[in-house]
């Protein structure tokens, strides 16, 4: 593990480590809030289990809304501004859930929050590529779901010690970590969407940056590859996801877990992350990305099978044991794919559409998810295998096919996509 790091940290740029820095912020925040939310909601708040699942949607909504008006923002504006703002847009919003009571509040403050978190991964993920050479990213991109996942073993044990005296209190931990992160890249962050650009490649040049509307922002809409790569990770994630969203219902109501116990269980899963990412990266190198995807799914599949047999405790830590394993070895290669594929003056934009799609597993996937659990408790596990099963065959397939060249003047992202895939590999 000590080899895949950066030989002398002080000589890391320092827009990647901040961006370090803000993964783990983002991690503790959605590690504090992902595992209670359900169960505040549905003891403190009084809101039925069916209807989880809808305020988890407006969550979604909020970042399907504002992806098309500003997913690119970060390409016009600089990367800087949008990170600082974003880090305190979704801090605040995490703070408000404290303060808000009924579900139109809650789902008022979701949507906004939804808004905030639209650009904020993305936008990390891009200031680390524009200070990174290509052949770096993978191991940053590696780095970066370490230190998320660090995050994600203090957010849930924090959570824990919090929810014994209230689970409303966890909100505040959340907000708190990241709105103190948007001032530090307030004081400290340079901006970076002038690095790394080829002199032809500059964004004042050629009247296609300054385009604006959905074809401008939403890359999707015109890179054929990129949507087919988007719609198999929706599907991957957002069934995958069902294991984090559904476990602290399946185990409450079995009496398995108690909401602490559930806080440990992912904090052990964020740990497991941190120890092993960079050694499995390393461990699969030689491997190509139809056999990650195939790997990642057949992990996915056997999770749900031992939920589906049981919510006994060995079967909840195999489960979320296998689902940490499945996610160290697609993490990295989403973004790697996906950065290639992007012309260095779209990156913001392709990132943005790319985490959209990641992101919609933690607001579609617990809406999804919630509601097959109100339907029969082992419903998600049933209906989660051959979904998963079908969904890593296509990813694994649409990373395959966006490797081979297509055009060759299309941004030159094609050779671009080959070379930085190969050294993931």
């Amino acid at each position: 593990m000590i080899n895949m790091l950066p030989s002398s940290w002080r000589a890391a740029p320092r827009p990647a480590l901040l961006g370090l820095l803000q993964f783990f912020c983002a991690g503790f925040a959605d590690g504090a809030l992902m595992p209670f939310f359900p169960l505040w909601a549905s003891s403190e708040a009084g809101i039925p289990v069916g209807a989880i699942g809808l305020l988890f949607g407006c969550y979604a909504g909020g970042e399907l809304l504002a992806a098309p008006l500003i997913g690119g923002i970060a390409d016009r504006v600089g990367r800087r501004p949008v990170l600082i703002a974003s880090s305190l847009g979704v801090g605040a919003g995490f703070l408000a859930l404290f303060f808000v009571h009924g579900v139109a509040v809650t789902a008022i403050v979701l949507l906004a929050t939804g808004m905030c978190e639209s650009v904020l991964h993305p936008t990390i993920l891009t200031a680390i590529a524009d200070v990174t050479p290509p052949s770096a990213h993978p191991r940053w991109f590696s780095l970066a779901r370490v230190s998320s996942s660090a995050g994600q073993i203090l957010g849930p044990a924090c959570g824990a010690l919090l929810a014994l005296v209230s689970l409303r209190s966890v909100f505040l931990a959340g907000g708190t970590i990241l709105v103190l992160g948007g001032i530090v890249m307030f004081f400290a962050l340079n901006e970076t969407s002038g690095i790394g650009h080829a002199a032809g490649d500059d964004r004042l040049d050629g009247g296609d940056d300054e385009e604006e509307g959905l074809s401008a922002l939403l890359p999707a809409f015109r890179d054929g590859r990129l949507a087919k790569l988007l719609l198999w990770i929706v599907v991957f994630e957002v069934a995958g996801n069902w294991i984090e969203a559904v476990i602290p219902l399946y185990a409450q109501d079995a009496a398995t877990l108690t909401p602490s116990g559930v806080g440990a269980l992912f904090a052990y899963a964020a740990a497991l992350t941190v120890g092993l990412q960079m050694l499995v990266s390393r461990l699969v190198e030689a491997r190509s990305a139809l056999w990650l995807a195939v790997g990642a799914g057949l992990a996915t599949i056997l999770a749900f099978a031992l939920l589906a047999a049981s919510p006994a405790m060995l079967t909840l830590i195999g489960a979320v044991s296998l689902c940490s394993i499945a996610q160290m070895l697609v993490g990295p290669l989403v973004p790697t794919a996906v950065n290639a594929l992007a012309p260095p003056a779209r990156r913001a934009s392709y990132m943005a559409a790319s985490s959209v799609a990641v992101d919609l597993k933690d607001s579609l996937g617990p809406s999804i998810g919630t509601a097959l659990y109100a339907l029969a408790p082992r419903l998600p596990w049933i209906a989660g295998i051959p979904l998963v099963a079908i969904a890593s065959l296509g990813l694994g397939a649409a990373i395959g096919r966006a490797r081979r060249p297509s055009r060759p003047t299309e941004d030159d992202a094609t050779p671009q996509l080959g070379s930085a895939v190969e050294n993931y590999r």
